[in-house]
């Protein structure tokens, strides 16, 4: 590791092979030090020409300097205290393959790259083009935003994998953003077919938008490269209450299988809350679930290449952080920010995207 690297800072650089000679993707994770770095560690595992999407974790006044902004996602969480803090960077870079960077609205928005098995494209910091809508209309709009990006890449709704949206004050507006998203998926067709993966989070934005979002969308060239939905071993199927998400899915690739974990919290079989006050049952359970969809699909902890923990108030961090030990988890790579979950009584929620070798 570089010395030049700051004090109480954890870092992760994994990569999975692609099917074409040294070509690679690269899930990059700095948890704690400085913003700098997370600049660092971006900086060497996106040199040499290799394309890179990052989310940075933290405050506005935090600053970018440092990380590029094709398709830059900037996180703030939902407590407007604060705006200096700085938690931690985690990026998916690309090298060894064919690609170029994807643009859309006069932004740039992301990458798009290819092997001989699929095309991919990787999308952040997307945002509703008239922010003067109303909420509903902003989450209408940020799919628009997301297939006018997937349309230069050669791609549509049908070949997306993976979302996150991040709402601002997403407690006052969840229901309408369920709306909003299940009015797209039905003109789409899209529960006809493979419903995303996908996290639904509270953060504020640098524009002040209702709602902010990613995707991961994958284009398959050969029969053997393709995606589906992974369900969960200990809770329902999010699709029973009307939330429009798998719980994980799995991309099968000739030289590995990726898993990416929806994001997960303290919810019961029945898809009640449960553990209501009790944060560190909220934590135990959400951790029990993921390891579940882990073991599940023949993986484990180790296997993780990235995650990210979502806690309701940032005094839990210390609660966090004593399970974690007691787990064996203290070298997952994972971040963790304050940030409101979907429901007022939820108070963590975590997800992750984990490989395995062929």
């Amino acid at each position: 590791m570089d010395n030049n690297f700051g004090k109480n800072l954890r870092t992760s650089s994994k990569a999975l092979p692609l099917c074409a000679k040294s070509a690679e993707i690269r899930f990059a994770v700095a948890e704690g030090g400085e913003i700098s770095d997370g600049a660092k560690l971006l900086a060497s595992v996106a040199g040499g020409g290799s394309l890179a999407v990052a989310e940075l974790y933290a405050g506005e006044s935090a600053g970018a300097s440092g990380f590029p902004s094709c398709g830059l996602t900037r996180f703030f969480g939902t407590q407007a205290g604060e705006k200096g803090f700085y938690r931690g960077m985690e990026a998916m870079a690309v090298s060894g393959a064919e690609g170029r960077r994807l643009e859309f609205g006069g932004k740039r928005v992301g990458i798009c790259f290819e092997d001989d098995c699929a095309r991919y494209a990787v999308l952040g910091g997307l945002f509703p083009r008239d922010l003067s809508a109303p909420k509903y209309g902003q989450a209408l709009d940020v799919f628009g935003a997301m297939e006018g990006a997937l349309k230069s890449a050669g791609m549509d709704f049908s070949n997306v994998f993976r979302t996150w949206f991040y709402n601002d004050g997403i407690l006052d507006w969840y229901g309408d953003f369920n709306r909003a998203r299940d009015a797209f998926f039905e003109k789409r067709g899209v529960f006809g077919r493979y419903v995303p993966a996908s996290t639904g989070i509270g953060s504020r934005n640098a524009e002040g938008a209702a709602i902010m979002a990613r995707a991961f969308a994958i284009l398959p060239k050969r029969p053997e490269a393709k995606f589906s939905a992974v369900p969960s071993p200990l809770q329902c199927p999010a699709l029973d209450y009307r939330s429009s998400f798998s719980r994980a899915a799995e991309f099968s690739h000739p030289n590995f299988r990726y898993l990416t974990i929806s994001g997960t919290a303290s919810i019961e079989p029945g898809g009640k809350t449960a553990h209501a006050g009790d944060i560190r049952g909220q934590i135990n359970l959400s951790l029990d679930v993921a390891g579940a969809i882990l073991e599940s699909r023949g993986m484990g902890w180790g296997d993780v290449l990235r995650s990210v923990a979502y806690l309701k108030d940032a005094a839990y961090e210390p609660a966090f952080a004593e399970i974690r030990r007691a787990r064996g988890l203290e070298k997952l790579p994972c971040v963790w920010i304050q940030a409101d979950v979907c429901r007022g009584d939820l108070l963590f929620e975590i997800e992750l995207d984990a490989a395995a070798a062929r």
